[in-house]
């Protein structure tokens, strides 16, 4: 039998910015940038601090690989329609402190943006996206590239390389069936769960270190507590759409009720149709009237 795992949103705030637990986001990381990635601190900025308003809804950490790239996680539980222009703005920001004043353009650090959402964002049929920024010619379709010269200067290989680069994973949108070792992580995302078949790097550290039963007392109610949250949440995102759901019903039946005043019918006929009562459908009347 499989052990539950703690959720990765809450270690990653809790239990994952110890130094001895780096090896678990060092392979979480490798497996999705396909790269062996080795984590050198975790930082703190403007745009990664808490607050009491998204301590439990958003969940980020900010940390600079070995490679001198500064690498945002951030894991959405709720749904959020401008989330991707949330997603340019963190990266915008970093960016920004992270340059310091007199410092050359050329300073800049390569931003990568990891964004783990559990709602589906966007339109898409994938799981994991992955967006970069290259300059297309409108007339020859060429790609615009570096010249020799700035690729020795800057050590980088493509334009691409210099701009923020953008990672989505949807993870309800995984089907549960792990082909690769990254799938496997996006398993874990999702289930909280390591199959003991899994190879990918860091899970192996993750069975260990997100082991429930290691929590002491404190970290229990804070880990419950969380759990409360994200069920509170859930149990509101449904409500909010059951009554979505039933103002278009309603907003339909009157329609339908509006279209019936064109014939003889009476209410008593009109509200056997639709499904409303007698004094809903007096009120539509009435108000139709003023």
């Amino acid at each position: 039998m499989r052990k539950k795992l703690i959720r990765f949103d809450w270690a990653i705030k809790r239990l994952l910015r110890n130094k001895a637990n780096f090896v678990v986001l060092e392979g979480f990381l490798s497996e999705l940038l396909y790269d062996d990635i080795k984590i050198e601190r975790i930082l703190e900025s403007e745009s990664n601090q808490e607050t009491d308003e998204d301590k439990f809804n958003r969940v980020d950490i900010l940390c600079l690989n070995s490679k001198g790239e500064l690498v945002i996680i951030e894991i959405q539980n709720t749904y959020e329609i401008d989330y991707f222009h949330r997603m340019a703005y963190g990266a915008s920001k970093v960016l920004a402190e992270h340059l310091s004043l007199g410092q050359s353009y050329s300073a800049i650090k390569k931003i990568i943006s990891i964004n783990v959402v559990y709602f589906d964002l966007g339109q898409g049929i994938d799981y994991v996206y992955k967006g970069r920024t290259n300059f297309e010619g409108l007339h020859e379709k060429d790609t615009l590239q570096l010249s020799l010269q700035q690729k020795q200067t800057f050590i980088k290989k493509e334009v691409a390389d210099i701009f923020p680069e953008y990672y989505i994973i949807k993870v309800n949108q995984f089907n549960d069936i792990a082909k690769d070792t990254l799938d496997e992580w996006v398993y874990f995302l999702k289930n909280s769960e390591v199959k003991d078949e899994f190879k990918a790097k860091g899970l192996a550290e993750a069975k260990d270190v997100l082991d429930i039963m290691r929590l002491n007392k404190e970290q229990h109610y804070g880990y419950n507590r969380y759990l409360d949250y994200l069920h509170l949440k859930a149990s509101e995102a449904f409500t909010l759409r059951v009554m979505a759901e039933e103002k278009v019903r309603i907003d339909e039946r009157e329609k339908f009720a509006k279209s019936l005043f064109q014939t003889n019918f009476s209410n008593d006929e009109i509200a056997k149709h639709t499904g409303l009562t007698v004094k809903e459908i007096e009120a539509i009347r009435n108000k139709r009237e003023e």
